[in-house]
């Protein structure tokens, strides 16, 4: 990959340290944003792996990251990892898809609903690291069979259904 600039710097602001990822060159910006026009665009940086830190191009997000325990890390109270930071956002993004889902097929979804992501960790039958997900859904109030249909077609929706199709297993349950 070539980098238009090595713009690398860091700036001391208290304790808090803040790093810019080089640019992409627009021949390599182009290669990787070939399958979709972007509406939005996302930026964040880790540094120091996972037992670092990491921080959103525009800080708002700034956190610190430490193995769990149970991959032979240090845990750490106060500290997060990228499976629950994935964990959080494939929750959300799919409760969006919720609602879209709910306007398509012309439900109302209770205020209260909830998505639960959770996110594994583990070695496949060849002995490499893989994900798994799972997600619970809940909506009081709303039947059950209809909360299934609304689920079924945000898995359609879901940027990040979408983009683990055929690559992790995701289990869906309405609860």
């Amino acid at each position: 990959m070539t980098f238009a600039t090595a713009r690398v710097f860091a700036v001391r602001a208290g304790a808090r340290m803040m790093y810019r990822a080089p640019a992409l060159s627009t021949a390599a910006a182009s290669r990787h944003l070939s399958s979709i026009k972007p509406i939005y665009t996302a930026e964040a940086s880790a540094t120091g792996g996972r037992n670092g830190r990491a921080v959103s191009s525009d800080n708002v997000l700034d956190v610190s990251l430490s193995l769990p325990k149970a991959l032979g890390g240090p845990g750490g109270a106060g500290k997060t990892n990228p499976e629950q930071l994935f964990a959080a956002g494939y929750s959300a993004c799919f409760q969006g898809a919720m609602g879209v889902a709910a306007s398509k097929l012309k439900v109302k979804l209770p205020e209260s609903n909830t998505v639960r992501g959770v996110v594994h960790i583990g070695k496949d039958s060849a002995g490499n690291l893989g994900l798994s997900v799972e997600l619970y859904v809940s909506a009081p109030g709303l039947d059950k069979e209809v909360t299934q249909k609304v689920v079924d077609l945000a898995h359609t929706i879901c940027p990040y259904s979408r983009a683990t199709k055929d690559n992790i297993e995701v289990k869906l349950a309405v609860v």
